[in-house]
């Protein structure tokens, strides 16, 4: 069986930033915890070089209404976002909020903001706000859009020009014969000056937006 990420070392220190890159890097998404435990669900997600750079730890995949909030953390453990989703909302609303930055205050006003852009049409399309996006005519205008089907692992992230800073896709081995993956691993094509952190923390969010079945996976 050919390994979906080259390597799994742990070390952080020189795990590859996005927005330093100068052209677009393949990083693999493996809709599994690092923790590796039956039942729960999770993501562990590698840079191009095969290191690991973000995880989410093992979880309850409960309904929103159950669902406190999701962590997103780096490669070594530490808490970096803390993803909640808005219980009150008809466009399935999740919220991301700063760890750093009092993370249990209730008050406190969300990095950024995910919702789906429509109410009753069957559509994994969604917009993103970071901060206060505004036009002159003081409406809120997205700072990202993703388009595509989530679920087929076939979708775009379009900045508010519409310009492409990432997309996902289903993921190939590497060797021998190429092998269509399961949609459990997948790839995500970073392209320069992408906040990868953000984008991390919508892949998670994506995930529950679009409701897929999780199956566990057996521990070996």
């Amino acid at each position: 069986m050919s390994r979906i990420h080259p390597t799994e070392a742990k070390n952080t220190d020189t795990i590859e930033l996005a927005s330093t890159s100068n052209r677009p890097t393949v990083w693999t998404v493996w809709k599994k915890s690092s923790m590796s435990f039956q039942g729960t669900d999770g993501f562990s997600i590698f840079d191009s070089q095969g290191k690991l750079a973000f995880r989410v730890d093992n979880y309850s995949r409960r309904h929103k209404y159950l669902t406190r909030e999701i962590l997103l953390l780096d490669g070594a453990g530490k808490p970096l976002l803390a993803l909640r989703p808005q219980i009150l909302s008809m466009h399935d609303r999740w919220n991301a909020y700063s760890i750093e930055d009092c993370p249990n205050d209730k008050s406190k006003v969300p990095i950024f903001s995910v919702r789906r852009c429509a109410i009753l049409q069957n559509t994994d399309s969604s917009e993103v706000f970071i901060g206060c996006s505004k036009t002159d005519k003081n409406r809120l205008i997205p700072s990202f859009t993703i388009d595509g089907c989530f679920e087929k692992r076939c979708c775009r992230i379009t900045d508010s020009k519409g310009k492409e800073v990432a997309k996902i896709s289903r993921k190939k081995n590497s060797g021998g014969v190429p092998v269509m993956l399961s949609d459990d691993v997948f790839s995500l094509i970073l392209h320069p000056g992408v906040d990868c952190q953000i984008i991390m923390a919508l892949v998670v969010i994506m995930d529950r937006i679009c409701h897929k079945s999780f199956t566990p996976i057996m521990c070996h």
